[in-house]
């Protein structure tokens, strides 16, 4: 996968899936964010599900006349637990591996993304024109329910970035504006949030330290 690039919002059908595991910590953040944006309002020709861990039904549902499939997801990519990164999984040969385990109890995105082509072409689905995963860097995946603090912490400005992706929100989050960590409503001499040892997620770009600004 490789950094989003910039593009417009989708003229099309759009669909923002939140994948993982909620039995396995952090796996769960996908869930708990598509969770929370079902809270607000979208566009009208957006959809929001839960996939879970069903990997092989969400494929085929991607495969059903989408513009845009947004993935919300776990992604350890070695950055600081509760990152943010945007990534274009669009190029399928970007993400697909050489052997794609068909487990339907536990599919990555990559995994799904590597089923696209063959279930295209058995079922005459079409491929989305545009694919990007939203990933948070997990700091916890073993056995239990609950995310950890950094990546609870990050769920809320993931929401604020998916909304802002989709039209939906006209300003742009705090944390894509700066290149440190995410703003806040305090002043710069009164860091309330490093006081507090919860630091805003940090967003990750195509470079570790660069604020991700574009719109679906």
């Amino acid at each position: 996968m490789t950094a989003a690039a910039p593009f417009a919002a989708p003229p099309g059908r759009t669909l923002i899936a939140g994948v993982g595991n909620i039995f396995l910590g952090d796996d769960g953040f996908g869930v708990e964010a598509v969770r929370r944006l079902g809270e607000h309002p979208l566009p009208e020709g957006v959809e929001v599900v839960d996939a879970g861990v069903r990997g092989i039904h969400l494929a085929y549902q991607m495969l059903d006349g989408y513009h845009t499939v947004l993935l919300v997801d776990a992604t350890a990519r070695g950055s600081e637990p509760g990152t943010l990164h945007l990534l274009d999984a669009t190029d399928p040969g970007a993400t697909r591996p050489r052997d794609t385990a068909l487990d339907g109890h536990h599919m990555t995105p990559d995994a799904v993304l590597a089923l696209l082509d063959t279930l295209s072409a058995g079922t005459g689905g079409r491929r989305p024109r545009r694919v990007m995963v939203l990933g948070c860097e997990p700091a916890d995946l073993a056995e239990g329910i609950g995310l950890s603090r950094p990546v609870d912490a990050a769920v809320d400005e993931a929401v604020r970035m998916i909304r802002q992706l989709v039209g939906a929100d006209p300003e742009p989050p705090a944390a894509a504006t700066d290149t440190g960590p995410a703003a806040t409503e305090e002043p710069a001499e009164e860091p309330a949030a490093e006081t507090a040892g919860e630091p805003a997620p940090a967003v990750a770009g195509s470079h570790p330290t660069e604020r991700n600004t574009t719109s679906c």
